[in-house]
């Protein structure tokens, strides 16, 4: 017979009302005895949920104690909470993620600052797109531009410690390889600006034709711009040569080493005319005194030698003191992407140069004006402008038998002689140059004194240009300039280059009539103290 669990209790009768609360507990047991096995199929997901709902309070508590506002708690909702603690988490992540975007437009924005309070301390001005940072030092050209040591080494030997003004910001928007326009006062170091930054992009001497070319508008300023780039590629193998007249008939230019070469308009234009040069290969071509070179007499020759400079990669640039808005014009249809930059304000005369204008009231009286002076204080070097040529022998003659060295240069004079009286000037064996507008375009006198516009200039940039003769690089000068009864009209004119420089002006002249240049060139008496009379009796 097959025992059960009942057998103990058979024959018996068990009451159930009267244990009904042990026979429930009986049942109950025997229940849960069979759902043992799906209580151990869920214990690990239930201890797993537990973990995780341990520690959602315990980050929760964390971000409690960080900040107690961030996350408020309410009852003893815990997942609640935790909800919450997750989307600030969440929000702080979103901020550093922009923080990190927005980092390099904040760096960018502190080095346009940066850059703008730089410019503004050495009053410069530009416009134009991605303008490259000014220079702090001319150690820079090296640790930002790979400079060669021997520029760096001829700068300093030639007494450069500090960039000048147009130097900080042309030559690294030229190194940048961006074209460029520029304006800066007389005296400033505009040659170095163009000249430093061309070597460097040439980098080494090629055998490959000229690859570079200066354009200015005067023999005597080429020279100069010629004697200048020498001194900075000294110990290196580059080669800058002057195109003069011996060069052109018997050098052969295929076979010539010539990395940049210096040359006036109508000389250039001859050679290429002539099939002697090619300029196709032409990396950098500069426009020096630009406005000078874009008058109406020479745009021809400029044309030419701007269509021979046909490499399309080429990079020009333009350099003057003066810089009229049509030049601009100008410049900006054969330059692409161009960079402006102004130092100080445009077109004004150089700060150092204490003006003065004096009445003489006749042709006459400007010469015993001139001589009175000499007689009182003489203070050489002294250069003195006049209007013509004929003007200038004349003026030459009536002081070369005077107690006065004095020289005359005029565009009359054979080469050899011209390079005579700038040499002889330099040298300090002329007291006084007479000369013309031929070398009032970027010739450099060192320590010039005084200058004399003995004829009134014929506008206002040629006033501006023959006065920057006189304080240069940092020194001061002085200008005087001489009027008579036919320049009256066109003081107004003069009167507002000075005040722009920070000259004091008599007010009556500041209430006449500003009236438009036309050249003013008056055909003025000869230059004699004698009377007509007698230079008439003489003639005869």
């Amino acid at each position: 017979m097959e025992k059960s669990s009942y057998f103990l209790f058979g024959g018996t009768n068990f009451n159930k009302k009267k244990f009904a609360p042990d026979f429930a507990k009986f049942k109950n047991s025997s229940k849960d005895d069979d759902s043992d096995k799906k209580v151990s199929l869920f214990e690990e997901e239930e201890e797993d949920t537990e973990q995780q709902e341990v520690e959602a309070v315990v980050s929760s508590k964390k971000r409690k104690r960080r900040s107690s506002n961030s996350v408020p708690v309410e009852g003893f909702d815990v997942f609640k909470s935790s909800k919450k603690a997750r989307a600030v988490g969440k929000q702080e992540d979103e901020k550093t993620k922009n923080e990190i975007l927005e980092n390099p437009k904040k760096e960018l924005n502190r080095r346009m600052e940066r850059d703008a309070l730089s410019r503004k301390q050495y009053n410069i001005h530009v416009s134009g797109n991605n303008i490259p940072p000014p220079l702090k030092s001319f150690a820079e050209l090296s640790s930002r531009y790979g400079c060669k040591r021997f520029i760096l080494r001829n700068l300093a030997e030639l007494g450069f410690k500090e960039p000048t003004p147009i130097q900080r910001q042309a030559i690294p928007v030229l190194l940048s390889g961006r074209e460029c326009f520029a304006c800066a006062p007389t005296g400033s170091g505009k040659t170095f600006a163009f000249i430093c930054p061309m070597l460097m992009k040439l980098k080494r001497p090629s055998t490959d034709g000229i690859r570079a070319v200066i354009l200015s508008p005067a023999r005597e300023l080429a020279a100069q711009t010629a004697r200048e780039g020498k001194k900075l590629i000294k110990g290196s193998k580059f080669h800058i040569r002057l195109l003069t007249k011996p060069l052109v008939k018997t050098a052969d230019f295929s076979k010539l080493y010539c990395d940049v070469l210096i040359s006036t308009p109508m000389r250039l234009k001859r050679a290429i005319k002539a099939k002697k040069i090619d300029l196709s290969k032409v990396e950098y071509l500069v426009l020096d005194e630009s406005d000078k070179l874009f008058e109406q007499s020479l745009l021809k020759q400029i044309d030419c030698v701007v269509k021979a400079c046909s490499n399309p990669s080429i990079i020009r640039s333009l350099f003057s003191a003066t810089l009229p808005d049509s030049v601009e014009e100008l410049a900006r249809s054969i330059m692409h992407d161009a960079v402006r930059v102004i130092i100080g304000r445009k077109n004004t005369a150089s700060e150092t140069v204490k003006q003065k204008l004096v009445f003489a009231g006749t042709e006459e009286g400007k010469l015993l004006a001139l001589r009175q002076s000499f007689a009182e204080s003489l203070n050489p070097p002294v250069l003195i402008f006049v209007q013509s040529k004929e003007r200038a022998k004349e003026l030459y003659d009536e002081l070369k038998c005077e107690n006065v060295r004095v020289g005359v240069i005029h565009s009359e004079l054979p080469p050899g002689e011209r390079e005579n009286a700038v040499d002889r000037f330099r040298a300090g064996e002329t007291w006084v140059l007479i000369a013309t507008d031929v070398i009032a375009r970027g010739m450099d006198f060192k320590g010039i004194n005084c200058v004399i516009n003995y004829d009134f200039p014929d506008s206002a940039s040629a006033y501006i240009h023959r006065i920057g003769r006189s304080g240069r690089a940092g020194r001061s000068g002085e200008a005087i300039t001489f009027y008579t009864e036919e320049d009256v009209p066109f003081l107004r004119n003069i009167a507002n280059t000075m005040i722009s420089s920070g000259c004091e002006v008599p007010s009556w002249i500041m209430s006449l009539k500003k009236k438009k240049w036309r050249k003013h060139r008056p055909k003025r008496d000869s230059i004699s103290t004698r009377p007509k009379d007698d230079k008439n009796e003489q003639d005869e």
